[in-house]
């Protein structure tokens, strides 16, 4: 039976959710510098205005090597979890595994407070490279959900042929088990690198001196006549971050259906 107030309920929250997300496009191409209605026109120069910014230039290019360094590791790593947990029996698994992901429900300023401590107790200088560290802490639980289903839904009867037929461990995992869960690597590798370049929390606590993209935008909140820009920074942003998961996501179900198993949901 199909509830009417389901259904508005579900319409509300999806306005609640994504009406400001639509604002950003709107307010991106107007030519005003105050955020609110009537619109005074269409204009590109907040765009122009975004790419001609040196300091955004830089703190854009440190959240990228933030973001594909995290990405890298938080997949490798990844990779030997999700391998360990669903092929291998050890003592203690389940608890292991249990707080390996135990960032996914910690909160993220819990984290960054306790690497903070850590790190310059131990007299690591903030940099980018704390950074990463913090962020791969964060993205791989994340990494390792994605690759976990693609580990649990291989046929492992694929792995036993190829040790029938002489084949080492090595060479079975890295021409056989490797190729049949790639499309799992490649949307973990894309999840990682999206939560990474929109993370703020930890950046903000470990970058020292260095600026990412996250924190840039919070610190030029302060100047009403940035806001236009970073409307613009966001409508990027967003357009990029869709992107992303899309073809996380398509890589995602071309997995699946090249293992035959069935689909229990994904990112979008």
């Amino acid at each position: 039976m199909k509830s009417p107030g389901l259904r508005i309920f579900a319409f509300a929250y999806l306005v609640f959710l994504y009406a400001p997300i639509a604002l950003l496009p709107v307010f991106a191409f107007n030519n005003g510098t105050i955020i609110a209605f009537p619109l005074k026109g269409f204009t590109l120069q907040w765009f122009d205005q975004l790419f001609a910014n040196a300091a955004l230039g830089q703190a854009l290019k440190n959240s990228l090597i933030i973001a594909v360094s995290t990405a890298v590791l938080a997949t490798t790593l990844g990779i030997f979890a999700a391998r360990a947990s669903t092929r291998y029996q050890f003592p203690f698994k389940p608890g292991i595994m249990g707080l390996i992901m135990l960032p996914l429900v910690l909160p993220e300023i819990i984290v960054a407070v306790s690497l903070l401590i850590v790190l310059l107790g131990v007299g690591v200088p903030l940099s980018i490279f704390t950074v990463i560290l913090g962020h791969v802490l964060a993205a791989t639980p994340y990494a390792i959900a994605v690759l976990n289903a693609a580990f649990s839904s291989l046929d492992t009867s694929f792995e036993e042929a190829a040790y029938d037929l002489g084949e080492t461990k090595w060479n079975t995992f890295r021409l056989i088990t490797l190729p049949l869960v790639m499309p799992g690597i490649i949307s973990s590798f894309l999840m990682s690198f999206t939560i990474s370049l929109d993370e703020f929390i930890i950046a903000f606590f470990l970058a020292g001196e260095q600026t990412t993209l996250p924190t840039y935008i919070f610190s030029q909140l302060r100047f009403p006549k940035q806001i236009p820009m970073i409307m613009a920074l966001g409508t990027c942003l967003v357009v990029a971050s869709v992107v992303l998961l899309t073809i996380a996501e398509y890589f995602r179900r071309r997995g699946i259906a090249k293992t035959g198993a069935k689909d229990t949901g994904g990112f979008l």
